[in-house]
């Protein structure tokens, strides 16, 4: 008994000198414990540590901010930082207010020194020092530890070995340094507040500083050999076409077109499309509306074009758009999808006022030369046109599963609305009468989107799998405008269209909806690490399910570069396992989905994940970048995410969860975009939030 209660007043003492020696000197960094400080923000841990954890009056306090940059695959660009010491407290050295780059991997260390105000904190005591201080604690708190088991081995000497290890234990935890956790990598600015409190002649003073980091994504480095160069070209809101020869053509605003042998390689030929319309077809066009404040092209917007079988002509529907909503939809013919191009008709006219009501086909359509009152209350003259009726714009013209010829269109302001043509002449069929009410007109037809001056334009139907998509663009044209494309579903063509949540496309008073929940969002602004430059503003979108029954939706996009110039991409989509489209990650160049899919060895692996979150920065042209995570083979989602995952056995099918959301989608192998290397991929939208998330296996 004796022998063991020796040596544990033995192991105590030795315990609290070491404990004395830990109060007095220097700490180490990395730890909590009044002589350092870390914080981790986005994988960049930023200390500060002191040569002591308490000073005299008149001493220096020496310290470092160490900046330590441990996000993988990219690098502190560049940074700023600002000094905010307590009152008092005086810098002897110029402290750094800028930092240089920083890449993954490597730390930069700035050194500082402070001194107190004698006129604050005094002059130095002349009583003991920090370490003697420390030790007569040490000793103090020795001397009570030793009383304590004395005193519970007199009172019950078989809790000896009890109260041996709870007191072990109780100091242990004392001298157990706090850990931080980090937090998951973000994007943008990063900015971190390291702080540390230490006694200076006795009073509590604070180290404090405000990093400012600008991060920069490392380019996934290909080697030359692996790239992979396309033919772009410039078509603004592009129809896709597939001819008989099995040769593509998208035809787009102010007359321009371009062909294709591949959807990823495109030759202009705006020259042969403009060619294509004689003077005589532009001036029948123009007969409704001859503002040429824009050029003579400048008004001409956003044609579709079909091939009519029973016509036995290719079919090009017009916008001709004018100021303050006077505008049409006409049907331009020809023998050969090149042209030349023949007037027909006009389909449906807007912004006519009492005094040209009849130069229209309105009183035709109506039964009446004169203008029905609702044109006038919502009119031209009073510049209420908008509150109720379409700009006459953006025709999306197609076939359903019977045969039958429907043409959507409309902008913005009172909507977009559907109506029937005769698949004998293209144009509209005059035996066909719609109601009248809030979601219908007798003249403009059947209301399926918008409306009430709630963005959305550019509308498209195409029939996918069982269900034909409603597509839309919400937001502005412009890089900084917000453009993006939504997706709506129904099992007839002429609506009603819902999103995966159940809400209508349709709305009926104003909202601002650029980046609410509403329509399945195929994507936002993003940046895979190959690329240079982001691509934003995706928009005024065709679609269309090739002969090999491949579907794939066809949209002009621009860039974060700070210009306006936008370029043609092809991406192919797929139907989710609930019916739903997502679209492929990269530009297309061929690639085919495997229809029973991958075993789970395949699939797993590290990933690149982009989250197209419905919050973003349109305006100051922010992109999605990726984030890193680990798909395990045990179905486990690690890194920036944590979560599970699984694959239905026999099927494309892949289901992710995290964050307390699921999201359903496919895998496939694609070439990485602007190069011939192959990877896995997924694509997947949320069930419950409708957020598309991209994922591309890591090659590096």
């Amino acid at each position: 008994m004796k022998k063991s209660v020796l040596s544990l007043i033995c192991a105590v003492l030795m315990f609290v000198l070491a404990a004395g020696t830990v109060l007095a000197e220097e700490t180490t960094a990395g730890t909590m414990n009044g002589a350092s400080y870390t914080t981790t923000v986005d994988d960049i841990t930023v200390t500060i540590v002191t040569d002591k954890a308490e000073y005299e009056a008149e001493e220096t306090i020496k310290y470092n901010i160490i900046i330590e940059n441990g996000r993988r695959n990219w690098d502190i660009k560049s940074g700023r930082i600002t000094y905010s010491n307590i009152e008092g407290m005086n810098s002897t050295v110029e402290m750094p207010t800028s930092l240089s780059k920083i890449v993954y991997g490597d730390s930069f260390v700035i050194e500082g020194s402070l001194v107190g105000d004698v006129a604050v904190f005094g002059t130095a005591p002349t009583g003991p020092d920090a370490k003697t201080i420390a030790l007569i604690i040490a000793a103090v708190v020795a001397v009570l530890v030793v009383a304590v088991i004395v005193f519970i081995i007199i009172k019950k000497k078989k809790g000896t070995k009890l109260a041996c290890f709870i007191l072990a234990l109780i100091l242990c935890m004392e001298l157990v340094p706090v850990n931080v956790k980090a937090a998951a990598p973000a994007d943008g600015e990063t900015v971190i507040r390291p702080y540390l409190n230490v006694k200076y002649a006795g009073q509590d003073v604070t180290i404090r500083a405000m990093i400012y980091l600008e991060m920069q994504q490392q380019l996934l480095a290909i080697a030359p050999e692996d790239r992979l160069v396309y033919q772009k070209v410039s078509c603004h809101d592009p129809s896709i076409f597939k001819d008989f020869d099995g040769k593509y053509y998208v035809f787009g605003t102010h007359v321009t077109a371009s062909s294709s042998e591949n959807l990823y390689n495109w030759k202009n030929i705006d020259a042969t499309f403009k060619a294509a319309l004689s003077e005589d077809t532009r001036a029948k066009i123009k007969a409704w509306n001859d503002d040429d404040s824009a050029g003579e092209e400048g008004y001409l917007w956003a044609p579709d074009i079909i091939y009519n079988e029973s016509m036995k002509k290719y079919c090009i529907y017009l916008s001709a758009n004018g100021d303050t909503w006077k505008s049409n939809i006409v049907l331009l013919t020809s023998d050969k999808v090149t042209g030349p191009y023949d007037y027909a008709g006009s389909i449906v006219y807007g912004g006519f006022t009492a005094d040209t009501f009849g130069q229209t086909d309105a009183p035709q359509v109506l039964g009446t030369t004169e203008i029905p009152q609702r044109y006038v209350t919502h009119g031209i003259k009073n510049k209420r046109w908008g509150d109720k009726w379409p700009n006459c714009i953006d025709p999306c013209v197609f076939f359903d599963d019977n045969g039958k010829l429907w043409m959507a269109y409309g902008s913005w302001s009172g909507g977009i609305f559907i109506l029937e043509l005769d698949e004998k002449t293209g144009l509209r069929d005059y035996n066909v009468t719609y109601e009248t009410n809030d979601h219908s007109d007798a003249y403009f037809g059947k209301k399926i989107a918008g409306g009430a001056y709630v963005s959305g334009e550019g509308s498209y139907i195409e029939k996918i799998g069982n269900y034909y998509y409603l597509f839309m663009s919400y937001g502005n044209l412009e890089a900084a405008g917000g453009y993006n494309v939504r997706i709506f579903r129904s099992k007839t063509p002429n609506g009603d269209y819902v999103d995966m949540l159940g809400n209508s496309a349709i709305f009926d008073k104003y909202v601002f909806n650029y980046n609410i929940s509403v329509g399945v969002r195929l994507m936002g602004g993003y940046k895979w690490r190959n690329f240079n430059t982001g691509f934003v503003a995706q928009g005024h979108n065709s679609a269309f399910v090739d002969d090999d029954g491949k579907a794939y939706i066809v949209f002009h996009a621009r860039t974060n570069a700070g210009n306006e110039g936008h370029t043609v991409k092809v991406h192919q989509l797929f139907n989710t396992k609930e019916g739903w489209l997502v679209a492929a990650p990269y530009q297309t160049t061929g690639e085919t989905i495997e229809s029973k899919g991958y075993s789970v060895a395949d699939v797993a692996g590290e990933y690149e994940v982009i989250i197209h979150e419905l919050e973003i920065d349109y305006k100051n042209l922010e992109v999605k970048t990726p984030q890193l995570i680990t798909l395990t083979e045990d179905g486990k989602i690690t890194g920036a995410l944590t979560g599970t995952w699984a694959l239905e056995a026999g099927t494309p099918y892949i289901t992710l969860s995290f964050d307390g959301r699921n999201y359903s989608g496919v895998t496939l192998k694609m070439n990485i975009e602007y190069t011939k290397i192959e990877t896995m991929v997924f694509t997947a939208v949320g069930l419950e939030n409708q957020v598309t998330i991209w994922g591309s296996k890591s090659i590096d």
